[in-house]
């Protein structure tokens, strides 16, 4: 690939809670690597996923979203992702289309106010709004900063997609590739598979339990037909056990039969999976045990 012509460099997706950072990166990648849920703080790691094509690489680094943290894995979060806008060569800030400007976004405008990077506003989920609202919209967010590209787009129909991934290629420098062509993510294994666990306990359970919860993938054993996969919910209350686990254990097969189905899609072959649930209180202001899950608060340093 060593082409005057391919360009490859990095690009983040920045954005406030549920805006449909990881639904974007997934459609852009054509495979589904980061998790989504309709509750906020999803994404708790940068998840590094790369496109490539013949006129070059992206790696795109999806972030957690950008908030107030109450807690160290809030604070580690938060880190990760105004770590990653110095680190990168274009930003896709995602908004919705609305004229609303709110603390949240002020917040992201005054972090991109001290970056120097290429910022790309973003305006997704235009499926749910009129052309007059996606213009409104438009207009609110220039007065507010200098955008070098605005693409409105629907990440969960695909619309506009081409456009987004014309303007990231404009501010990549040229360059051979980062990763083998056939490269989607550097996430390992255990790692996905831990978070397609995780995506569907956000998914079954009640609203106050999702962000207390972590998964550890305690084995991945491969033979000829089937892997076995022992895997652990750790959740912060006794009382949260009980509602993981269910009337008669419902609930936490339900989690696992829905993440069976999606871990067989991704490793292309029978899972055993075996899913237990334990009680860690207050982990996520542990420092020792966010290492233990996964979750490093030195990487942002």
């Amino acid at each position: 690939m060593e082409n005057k012509q391919f360009k490859s460099g990095f690009a983040t997706l920045i954005g406030r809670p549920n805006v449909g950072k990881s639904t974007l990166m997934n459609k852009l990648i054509g495979q589904k690597i980061a998790i989504t849920s309709n509750k906020p703080q999803t994404t708790r790691n940068r998840i590094q996923t790369v496109y490539t094509a013949k006129e070059g690489q992206i790696v795109f680094l999806d972030t957690p979203g950008i908030h107030k943290a109450k807690n160290k894995l809030g604070n580690y979060m938060v880190g990760a992702a105004k770590q990653t806008l110095k680190e990168v060569d274009v930003i896709l800030w995602l908004v919705e289309p609305t004229t609303f400007i709110g603390a949240g976004e002020r917040h992201i405008l005054e972090q991109l106010s001290r970056v120097n990077t290429p910022v790309i506003l973003v305006i997704n989920k235009t499926d749910m709004a009129k052309p007059e609202e996606i213009a409104q919209c438009i207009d609110t967010y220039r007065k507010e900063m200098d955008f070098d590209e605005v693409v409105p787009l629907s990440a969960k129909s695909g619309k506009n997609t081409d456009v987004l991934l014309e303007c990231i290629f404009k501010y990549l420098p040229y360059g051979p590739a980062f990763y083998d062509e056939d490269t989607i993510t550097d996430q390992p294994q255990r790692q996905i598979v831990a978070e397609l666990i995780r995506e569907k306990a956000l998914r079954c359970l009640d609203e106050e339990i999702p962000h207390g919860i972590a998964v550890t993938i305690e084995q991945m054993k491969f033979s000829k037909k089937i892997v076995d996969i022992d895997a652990t919910i750790i959740c912060e209350k006794n009382s949260h056990k009980g509602i993981i686990i269910g009337k008669q254990g419902q609930m936490l097969k339900k989690i696992g039969s829905q993440a069976r189905y999606e871990i067989e899609q991704m490793l292309e072959m029978q899972v055993n999976l075996q899913l237990w649930v334990r009680v860690k209180k207050d982990w996520r202001d542990s420092d020792y045990l966010l290492k233990n899950f996964g979750y490093n608060p030195k990487d942002n340093e």
